[in-house]
């Protein structure tokens, strides 16, 4: 069976006991980590390691003994309560061995919870879980949290008082920041606001948020978009101290001057534009990007994209000149643009 959106996710929250296994697999390893630690407490309760109904079985050593997962499906513990075989790394090589144990499986029997990488709609492991009747296949892709599972998070965390203005903070945070990370920072948030009865502030969340000490290429494209040209040398300096090429950078600047485009370009303004970008932006950069297409209108922008396709090309070509110096020259043109 293969189970996607709602469905998926309510699953995986509450799967079903009954059920003899499930597969999950995705691109980002610690998405998938998240969501399999998640399904196999919600199978096996607390103490489930303690009390050794949780079977933890390596890829690799699976490979050399493809009899060990069916025997971990059989085995009885000396404490009572449901059993899970875990299998990590799971590949399309496994896949008559999972055919075999879920063939295999009985009522009473070890549930499996398989954990694999990113699988094609081809894959022999998939077809096996989703041709099975009670088995299930769910993959997890890099879609950015949604309002449920942000209102989850934070309630898990213990903080319910949270105003509008934290709530689009926290969105926008959910979207740079890895699942793992931004976990995190919530339980430590919830940590400080332990004891405190007044609501969650914006300047709260950002003291207990990951503080990056490197610059990264939105920054410069910020730089340029807001016409501060005598910030973009050493923005620029500190990137190439880190290893960005000027080809990324004359990249990533398309790519925001496009969206910018596109949001000015909105029959309806750059509010209503902005709200139809795909990703969808939240928080204090919608405000920004609505800000940018605002002053600079879609004509600046089209000649922006012009000098910017210009010097991709001339960048990608025979040519001898210096790059540093080519996107350097481009971007404060850019930014001395936006002043005008």
């Amino acid at each position: 069976m293969k189970l996607t959106g709602r469905d998926a996710a309510a699953y995986l929250k509450k799967p079903d006991p009954t059920h003899a296994g499930l597969l999950i697999f995705g691109a980002d390893a610690m998405r998938v980590s998240d969501k399999r630690q998640a399904v196999i407490a919600a199978l096996t309760g607390p103490n489930a390691e303690e009390e050794m109904r949780l079977t933890r079985i390596a890829a690799a050593d699976l490979r050399k003994d493809p009899a060990m997962l069916n025997d971990a499906l059989k085995a009885q513990g000396f404490f009572p309560g449901p059993r899970v075989a875990f299998v990590e790394g799971a590949t399309d090589g496994l896949s008559k061995v999972f055919d075999a144990a879920l063939a295999d499986w009985q009522p009473g029997d070890a549930q499996i919870v398989a954990a694999a990488g990113q699988l094609t709609a081809k894959s022999a492991l998939r077809k096996v879980f989703e041709g099975h009747r009670a088995a299930v296949a769910i993959g997890i892709y890099d879609d950015p949290p949604s309002r449920a599972d942000i209102e989850e998070a934070l309630a898990k965390a213990g903080l319910t008082d949270v105003p509008r203005d934290v709530m689009e903070a926290v969105t926008a945070l959910s979207q740079s920041l890895q699942p793992g990370d931004f976990r995190q920072t919530l339980e430590k948030l919830g940590l400080y606001k332990r004891g405190d009865s007044a609501p969650v502030t914006v300047d709260e969340l950002k003291a207990n948020a990951p503080q990056s000490a490197e610059v990264d290429v939105d920054d410069i494209i910020n730089v340029v978009a807001t016409g501060d040209a005598q910030a973009i040398g050493p923005t620029l300096q500190e990137l190439y101290a880190q290893g960005v090429a000027p080809v990324t950078l004359c990249i990533g600047a398309m790519r925001h001057f496009r969206r910018l485009h596109q949001v000015a370009s909105d029959p309806g303004g750059p509010g209503q534009g902005v709200g139809k970008l795909r990703p969808p932006v939240f928080g204090p950069r919608r405000d920004q990007m609505t800000r940018q297409a605002g002053q600079w209108g879609r004509d600046r922008l089209e000649r922006a994209l012009t000098a910017l396709t210009d010097t991709d090309l001339q960048m990608r070509s025979a040519s001898t000149a210096p790059t540093h110096a080519l996107m350097e020259r481009t971007l404060i043109r850019l930014a001395m643009m936006a002043r005008r």
